[in-house]
């Protein structure tokens, strides 16, 4: 697997690619997140991983950990989700959060567990994510999860 990281260049594709699997946009372009793309043979990006750290250094927001449908079921989304992980705590980030309705079961076999909105709304209040789902109203639907990050090695 191999992780490109994301330059302003690279945003309108990732941003065609997450909308094509259902994920957020917001702040792709900023420079507080932290993203990185697998392309196929052809260029094309077929999964993605990041996440945004909070003012403290303490918590990471991972966000846009997505798998093209057609490469999924083969240990990708899990190697993506714990890439992110692991830049984030290679940040000082020691707990990672992040909203999902829908891959709940796939976030618990990484060790998430259900976590409170309002304590990642307050703790990664400056996030992009947050910001959004704040303004449109969608944080009250969101479902929250969490998880203690290792420590680097």
């Amino acid at each position: 697997m191999e992780l490109q990281r994301v330059r302003t260049e690279h945003v309108p594709a990732l941003a065609v690619f997450l909308r094509t699997v259902d994920l957020t946009v917001s702040g792709l372009d900023a420079p507080t997140v932290r993203l990185w793309v697998m392309r196929d043979a052809d260029g094309d990006v077929v999964g993605s991983t990041g996440y945004e750290i909070s003012d403290d250094g303490r918590h990471a927001l991972i966000r846009s950990v997505a798998v093209s449908p057609d490469d999924r079921a083969a240990g990708t989304g899990t190697r993506l989700a714990r890439f992110a992980f692991d830049r984030a705590a290679d940040e000082g980030a020691r707990q990672a959060w992040l909203f999902s309705r829908r891959s709940g079961p796939f976030w618990q076999r990484l060790g998430f567990t259900p976590a409170d909105r309002g304590e990642i709304a307050r703790v990664l209040a400056s996030t992009h994510q947050v910001q959004l789902f704040r303004q449109t109203g969608q944080l009250d639907r969101e479902v929250a999860w969490s998880r203690p990050l290792d420590p680097p090695n």
